[in-house]
């Protein structure tokens, strides 16, 4: 499985990650994107690498065809951007604590007023960023000889315009409504609303400063400020991916840890054709076991019927919550749609709809053991 997914903007961008992977393979993504995996140098890491464009509406599109075709245990989003403040230096890396998609808004007769969407990044991974800032050792990961650049937390304003003045309308709005973003650019903004609708999939966005947006990126750029602000970018980026990486291979023994310690509490996940027979912590007194599951069909589109009507039983009994409800409806329409064209790229589109399925039903181990069964089903087609 590929554990990281990073994708950058520009070609440029794309060139300072491609460097830190070592025998990079072209991905083909079914709709014709271009992905490509390879490992970290250094320690193996798989890692999805790609070009979303410019742009917050094709970034978010992009994003989301990655997250659909790897799976990604978390997401990375590398680039460079403007500052927005004096104090903020040439070459420094700001690791976003949220994004504003900040050209939400209401234009009335006094002027322009903000309806702004704003993400935050998940609090584990900021730790996570600010943990590895700490102890400096992403700083390895430089090209040899470069100057070590400060790193910055905090928000990263993303709209759909270069913006390259310090006093246009534009530039005093922005500085007026966001007063707290570090910098600005393009395409933040998609990224992060895409992870949103993935479950909250970890995600972060580092970005180094190669202008001021204050009407001298002419001068800037040719000044070569962009391949180093990216290049401070990427070593951070990559730095963070081996981080995240590692949280999330020791994350089963923590749960694992967790479990034990809590006696009262024992939770089972069907995978594959497995299922979980009973959940119980201490049991006194007589115990009685549900029969099984009645015999399904080996039709996979009847058996997502049948899965439909009892994921309905099941929300009407409370099993299942209203949220979890409606995310596992979608995914199962997905699924039956997909499954409805009969091609390979359907049944595979349909796998993936069904292993988010079985995710957001683990609670319910029926319901998972139903999953599973389709899934198996696909596969003895593929």
């Amino acid at each position: 499985m590929v554990m990281i997914v990073i994708l950058t903007a520009l070609d440029l961008e794309y060139q300072a990650v491609r460097g830190h992977l070592s025998d990079p393979r072209v991905h083909r993504h079914t709709a014709g994107t271009r992905f490509e995996v390879g490992r970290l140098a250094g320690d193996g890491r798989r890692v999805a690498l790609g070009l979303v464009g410019k742009g917050n509406h094709p970034s978010a599109v992009i994003t989301e065809r990655a997250i659909a075709e790897f799976s990604p245990s978390a997401l990375l989003f590398v680039g460079v951007a403007g500052a927005l403040w004096p104090g903020v230096g040439l070459g420094d890396v700001v690791v976003a604590t949220h994004v504003y998609a900040y050209h939400g808004g209401t234009s009335e007769d006094d002027g322009l007023k903000a309806r702004p969407r704003v993400w935050e990044i998940d609090h584990e991974t900021d730790q996570i960023a600010r943990h590895l800032y700490r102890t400096g050792a992403w700083a390895r990961h430089l090209p040899a000889g470069a100057a070590v650049p400060e790193v910055r937390f905090g928000p990263i304003a993303a709209g759909e315009v270069v913006q390259d003045s310090a006093i246009s309308a534009h530039a005093q709005w922005v500085r007026h409504t966001y007063n707290d973003a570090l910098a600005i650019e393009m395409e933040a903004a998609g990224v992060a609303q895409a992870a949103h609708h993935n479950r909250s999939l970890p995600m972060a966005v580092v970005r180094g400063i190669s202008d001021r947006a204050d009407g001298t990126k002419i001068e800037t750029d040719g000044l070569n400020w962009q391949p180093k602000a990216v290049a401070n970018a990427a070593a951070f980026a990559v730095a963070l991916a081996q981080e995240l990486a590692v949280e999330h291979d020791n994350r089963p023994a923590g749960k694992a840890r967790e479990a034990s310690d809590m006696s009262d509490s024992v939770k089972n996940v069907a995978r594959d054709n497995a299922r979980v027979g009973v959940q119980a912590g201490h049991i006194h007194g007589n115990v009685t076991v549900g029969h099984p599951p009645q015999s399904q069909s080996a039709d996979p589109i009847t058996q997502l019927a049948e899965l439909r009507d009892r994921l309905a039983r099941a929300h009407k009994a409370r099993e299942v919550d209203e949220d979890t409800f409606t995310a596992a409806e979608e995914e199962i329409a997905v699924a039956s749609e997909s499954l409805a064209e009969s091609t390979e790229a359907g049944r595979s589109k349909a796998m993936i709809a069904l292993k988010r399925l079985r995710g957001l039903l683990a609670d319910v181990a029926e319901l998972a053991a139903h999953v599973s069964a389709v899934i198996a089903a696909i596969r003895s087609v593929l």
